[in-house]
């Protein structure tokens, strides 16, 4: 073998070594990174589908969905009672709620995923306030502002026919 070509493969085998190390770092550095992160349920919800806090997934502000029905308010969930569901982080006040939630979880998540029914007839994802709500045939809605759940209370069903028919649309355009 001459000279050159012991050069050549001796560079070409230390070549693939310092890629296997290169490699070998970069998959140490990645590991690091995942670990101070924290494990992947103190991340919030990747979903737009539901309205969350981005900070915390928590859907509906932390409130009990089950407890707008039971107890006619927003009453607040504690930790201890969670539930994931959707994509998003759902919190109880009791054992009861989070059963009844976990069992049939249309029935109480609010209408369009927490989405005003006004944005939504219009086309447009707007996102509701759990302190601003209203129970309609057994529906629980989520409205931006006062006004608009005004309109809304005064003739619920020119809202909820478009706002059906518009759903699908707005969430085609909404992160799964």
């Amino acid at each position: 073998m001459t000279t050159g070509l012991q050069k050549r493969k001796h560079y070409t085998a230390g070549g693939y070594a310092s890629l296997a190390a290169v490699a070998g770092l970069a998959a140490y550095a990645a590991l690091v990174f995942l670990l101070a992160a924290g494990p992947p349920t103190s991340r919030a919800a990747a979903t737009e589908r539901i309205v969350v806090d981005w900070h915390t997934g928590l859907a509906i502000s932390g409130y009990d969905p089950v407890a707008f029905f039971t107890d006619g308010r927003p009453v607040g969930g504690i930790p201890d009672l969670e539930l994931r569901y959707g994509g998003a982080i759902w919190r109880f006040t009791n054992v009861g709620n989070r059963a009844a939630f976990a069992a049939n979880p249309d029935v109480y998540m609010p209408r369009y995923g927490g989405y005003d029914p006004l944005g939504v007839a219009h086309g447009i994802a707007v996102a509701g306030n759990p302190d601003l709500w209203l129970i309609v045939s057994e529906k629980l809605f989520l409205f931006f502002d006062g006004d608009r759940r005004e309109k809304f209370a005064a003739d619920p069903d020119r809202v909820t026919g478009p706002a059906d028919r518009k759903w699908p649309d707005v969430l085609r355009t909404l992160t799964p």
